[in-house]
């Protein structure tokens, strides 16, 4: 952790300032984790949903981080759990598949008024969602968020050398999908 994040979390898991050093944390990673969620859910109003549970989640459970991850780290795992969650919550309640719920997610994009994509970008959402899973949120979270592998091995627990490898398969199968389509 640097300096600055070690600050913020003593001010935050100090009584008396925790409104004040909240505010800073949410300011500090709102738009980072809004983008995080918004790849993985793709709807601007699920996505707020989701971004108002991880900081509920964070507030009640600061005082549980014991620094042993970078804190936005530990933000990024809530919020790629959350998200995970709630993307299977929605399939189970449509009674489709993971992969029929992305396709409908990407489908629904061009009518989203949040959606600043054309149409080069559907393409390309609809080739992440071809991905394995774990190589859809190393793509999302190196090729979107610009993430370094480091970050990213934090954040999921996993190795370097097979996030590398991982981000490797996956750029090539993209281009794969757009170059047959």
């Amino acid at each position: 952790m640097n300096t600055e994040e070690e600050n913020l979390l003593a001010e935050l898991q100090t009584a008396g300032n925790i409104d004040i050093a909240f505010a800073k944390l949410v300011s500090l990673y709102k738009q980072r984790l809004y983008w995080h969620i918004r790849n993985m859910v793709k709807n601007h109003n699920d996505t707020d949903d989701i971004l108002q549970n991880v900081f509920i989640k964070v507030y009640r459970n600061i005082n549980k981080f014991k620094g042993d991850s970078k804190l936005y780290s530990w933000l990024y795992r809530i919020a790629t759990n959350e998200s995970i969650t709630f993307l299977n919550q929605k399939a189970k309640k449509l009674n489709i598949t993971d992969e029929e719920l992305v396709y409908q997610l990407i489908e629904k994009l061009e009518a989203d008024v949040y959606f600043e994509g054309d149409e080069i970008q559907i393409k390309l959402q609809k080739a992440i969602a071809t991905l394995p899973k774990k190589q859809q949120r190393v793509f999302n979270m190196k090729y979107f968020q610009e993430l370094k592998y480091r970050e990213i091995s934090e954040i999921l627990d996993t190795s370097e050398g097979a996030l590398k490898a991982s981000y490797h398969l996956a750029s090539k199968k993209i281009e794969a999908f757009l170059k047959t389509n």
